[in-house]
């Protein structure tokens, strides 16, 4: 009798058992990952041909309690390898587990190793050699609470390897997951039925509908296999193993004529279309497969009841999380109204995707997709589906409506490239849209407290469904940025993104050009606020010498320049939006020495200018708190604005002037404060804010301030 573990994957466990059982497997036990079992080796064979969940098969050799490498290696050497190899076999070990001694895998195999070639040399036979690529035999050592497992690896490779999948999407699903979640969702059951039909409208490679096939046609998972970890074991029974063999070959040719069930399988990607057709016609069953170069959207049932099976796109990657949300809430739609009468089975990464199709499931599963935590989730569409309750205010249709038809207007007529479409119009959607080309940015502000995490999220995307079916946009063109509250530099700090991810681009404004990026940082380069007093710079700095602290990407200092300032400083405690900030001046044309880029804190930097270095313009817009480390104390700018003004005032000509400006939402400047130290105040807030911001007066403050001699 043989002691095997049959391992899966994490959440599979009881799925196993019942397909073991299935198998003639009487003695099991349950574990983490996997199930223990013990059997002979006409039910071994058995299992590793016939298992669709198990990961590997592997048969106990031997177990020890070990304390460090030494004692593992003696156990090793003192077993008898005989059993399993002979010493003209090659091997491999695959090691798992640690302690304080064994601190990785590659030293614990080599140890394990070691043991073994011991044995051999201690019976004065020649040395096995090691082929991690296509060995002999392959050994598997598990190391857990100082206690050494070693097996067996019976199946070789690991099970999901069925020997049909030559290529593959770019997500592909594993084929013993595909077959977890077709038994999940009911594959016996609809098989059952007369001419039972199976769509996958999202096949990618066609793991899932391949694997519903080969169940329907009772295909051994394993038979196209051609490898085993078992054949050249020592205690091989090739007889045992070949009437196993013929047993399922015979089975799968009586599945084969008594197939009765039709299988539908789409995709958009006509070249992974191909490449299912492929993986099919090697299981020898692509004749009982329609493959489709498809839209999901445009989907029709092929029949009127049936198993929908699917693992729609998650939206992993940058870009993709809005058009994925739309994509589900669409096909939520299409579900209601082609499919009636069907049973739904969707595999989704998030919950979040499964709530924008507006339908009620009855069941769900945990499963891992590789590293990826997903959930199956099961919806009988025989039943009425409630749609749930949500607000469809034509209100937020017509204000966009209406926005966007004013606003693109007065953009093209002004050279605006950038501008703001929405800004909490309604309170119930409390987000700001921005325009960026032909591309839409959506910054949801953080809800209040008295408005349950649910709602604002089911609100929250409302507002991009309504956008996307609003505006003329293309809703992969569509950048969700949820904006709470940051602390210090939060802002300005770079997001976790792939580079290949960013969405970087130029816009116009007032005939200036900038680089603006909608997805690394939390904001976007350009300040669309401030639009009116950058162009006042361009306006009025010409043949003046300009100052601009915080200077950020330098946008109201390339403006200052195209209005022919004699110099341009920009000072900032950032290197990357310095540089982002000589980008912006090159995209101009604008080089020379009158233009400086300096990276200093700007209080420091202010400090330490000699007495006759003076500028016509000075330009502040900082931000409203900073505790950066690379500032000597902190920055509020409520607290510290009459200080900072006077020590920019240090560095002003004569007759020159200060533009300060700052996005305190409750700012008050200090206008006596000021007043006693010699300058005079000009608040020109109201003047300063744009046509698209006339909606929110309070998103800046702006004063111009001289110094009186």
């Amino acid at each position: 009798m043989l002691r095997l573990f049959v391992s899966c994957a994490k959440g599979m466990e009881q799925l196993l058992e019942n397909e073991l059982q299935g198998l003639g497997a009487k003695s099991i036990s349950v574990t983490q990952a996997g199930c223990y079992v013990d059997a002979d080796l006409k039910l071994a064979y058995t299992i590793a041909l016939w298992s669709r969940l198990a990961s590997r098969v592997l048969v106990e050799l031997g177990r020890a309690e070990t304390l460090n490498a030494e004692q593992i290696q003696q156990a090793i050497s003192v077993f008898d390898w005989t059993q399993v190899m002979r010493d003209t076999h090659s091997f491999v070990v695959d090691f798992h587990g640690t302690n304080d001694e064994i601190r990785n895998t590659q030293f614990g195999a080599q140890v394990v190793k070691d043991g073994i070639i011991d044995f051999f040399r201690g019976r004065n036979a020649q040395r096995p050699n090691v082929d991690k690529q296509v060995p002999d035999i392959r050994v598997n050592a598990r190391y857990h609470k100082n206690e050494l497992i070693w097996s067996l690896d019976f199946s070789g490779g690991g099970l999901h390897q069925r020997g049909y999948r030559k290529q593959q999407g770019e997500a592909p699903l594993r084929e013993t997951l595909a077959a977890a979640v077709l038994i999940r969702a009911g594959i016996h059951q609809q098989l059952e039925h007369d001419e039972p039909v199976i769509l996958d409208p999202f096949c990618g490679s066609g793991t899932l509908v391949i694997e519903a096939a080969m169940i329907a046609a009772d295909q051994a998972p394993g038979l196209n296999r051609r490898d085993w970890g078992f054949l050249r074991w020592v205690g091989h029974d090739r007889s045992i193993w070949h009437s196993v063999l013929e047993n399922a070959e015979e089975r799968f040719k009586e599945g084969r004529n008594k197939m009765t069930a039709r299988f539908y399988a789409s995709d958009m990607n006509p070249k992974l279309i191909g490449i299912a057709k492929e993986n099919a016609a090697r299981c020898q069953l692509g004749q009982f497969i329609q493959f489709d170069t498809s839209d999901v959207l445009d989907m029709q049932a092929p029949a009127d009841q049936g198993l929908l099976i699917a693992n729609p796109p998650y939206g992993e990657r940058l870009g993709e999380e809005v058009e994925t949300l739309l994509l589900y809430r669409r096909l939520g739609r299409r579900l209601k109204q082609s499919f009636l009468g069907w049973q739904i089975a969707l595999l989704a990464g998030d919950e979040t995707l499964l709530k924008r199709l507006k339908l009620r499931s009855h069941k769900k599963y945990a499963f891992m997709n590789g590293p990826i935590a997903t959930t199956l989730a099961l919806f009988d569409l025989t039943k009425e589906q409630v749609e749930f309750t949500e607000s469809q205010s034509e209100d937020l249709s017509n204000r966009l409506k209406k926005n966007y038809s004013k606003l693109s207007r007065w953009a093209r007529k002004e050279g605006l490239e950038a501008w703001r479409v929405y800004d909490a119009d309604l309170p119930e959607y409390n987000a700001a849209i921005d325009i960026y080309g032909d591309h839409l940015v959506i910054q949801e502000y953080a809800p209040p407290k008295t408005i349950p995490d649910g709602v604002a999220t089911d609100r929250l995307w409302h507002l991009v469904e309504m956008v996307a079916e609003t505006l003329p946009f293309d809703s992969s063109h569509i950048v969700l940025k949820v904006r709470k509250r940051q602390k210090g530099q939060e802002q300005y700090e770079r997001r976790n993104r792939q580079k290949q991810d960013s969405v970087i681009f130029n816009v116009q404004e007032y005939g200036a050009e900038f680089e603006v990026n909608l997805t690394d940082y939390l904001d976007t380069g350009l300040f669309l606020d401030h639009r009116l007093v950058r162009k006042e710079l361009f306006d009025k700095c010409e043949d003046l010498d300009v100052l601009n602290l915080f200077s950020y990407t330098c946008t109201a200092s390339v403006q200052a320049a195209l209005g022919g300032a004699h110099s341009v400083t920009s000072v900032d405690m950032s290197k990357t939006y310095l540089a982002w900030g000589e980008r912006n001046f090159h995209l101009n044309g604008l080089r020379g020495r009158q233009y400086e880029f300096i990276q200093a804190d700007c209080f420091t930097w202010m400090r330490d200018q000699r007495d006759d270095r003076r500028y016509d313009v000075i330009f502040i817009d900082p931000p409203t708190f900073s505790n950066s480390k690379r500032m000597t104390g902190t920055l509020d700018i409520q607290r510290d604005h009459v200080g900072l003004i006077k020590t920019a005032g240090r560095l002003l000509n004569e007759g020159g002037v200060i533009l300060f400006s700052n996005n305190r939402k409750k700012f008050k400047i200090d206008e006596a404060g000021l007043e006693k130290a010699g300058y005079s105040v000009n608040n020109q807030t109201e003047a300063s804010i744009p046509e698209d911001f006339k909606r929110h007066k309070g998103i800046h403050h702006y004063f111009i301030i001289s110094k009186e001699y």
